[in-house]
């Protein structure tokens, strides 16, 4: 069952749960009908703003949507390649977790995946910023990190680390796939008011 899906079903059992029709759900949450109807049902890429949302009106906190169904997953602190919790965070970005609990740490380590020529097909390309720091290390490929006004390629084995209140963004001019090792603190999850939580058609770095 793929992360949608798992998160999907989850949102409607909790949501009939309490009684609540998607007409309802949606009035809650600002959100259409027919996005939660396809959330629900696995068909679209959720963002953490808009889980945490959900989570809030449903009455559950965040991390139980990313709960291990499995006993013996929860009680192994290895978090193996073949079970990491993996989400796109737009068509041309997807990110993994390196940890099985997201928010019992003060850091978060991620593995984020560019696809060719992610990002390029922006105009003006939108810069973020929040508070923190944040450390990145090219595994594959060849990234383009915007900092400010100045640009920075990194080729696999090169790192950059930031403090994050710098407008930064990441591009893939390349058409191979782009794997980078992430590190941000604060961890976005433990204080999602400090960190930078962001619609699916934007991405975090």
């Amino acid at each position: 069952m793929s992360q949608n899906l798992a998160i999907g079903e989850k949102i409607k059992s909790l949501r009939t749960a309490k009684g609540l029709t998607l007409k309802q759900l949606g009035e809650m949450t600002d959100l259409s009908i027919g996005f939660l109807s396809q959330m629900e049902r696995g068909m679209s890429s959720i963002a953490i703003d808009t889980l945490d949302k959900i989570a809030s009106v449903l009455g559950v906190s965040f991390n139980s949507f990313f709960s291990d169904t499995e006993e013996g997953l929860k009680e192994d602190p290895v978090v193996h390649s073949f079970s990491r919790k993996t989400i796109p965070v737009s068509p041309q970005i997807i990110q993994s977790f390196l940890s099985h609990d997201i928010e019992a740490y003060d850091f978060l380590p991620r593995i984020f995946l560019l696809m060719p020529l992610a990002n390029t097909d922006e105009e003006e390309l939108e810069m973020y910023s929040h508070s923190g720091e944040e450390f990145i290390y090219v595994l594959e490929g060849i990234v383009t990190i915007q900092l400010g006004s100045s640009q920075h390629i990194l080729y696999p084995g090169d790192s950059i680390q930031i403090h994050s209140n710098e407008k930064h963004n990441w591009v893939n001019h390349t058409n191979k796939i782009v794997k980078l090792l992430t590190v941000n603190v604060p961890n976005p999850f433990q204080h999602p008011e400090k960190g930078y939580i962001l619609p699916s058609e934007d991405f975090p770095l």
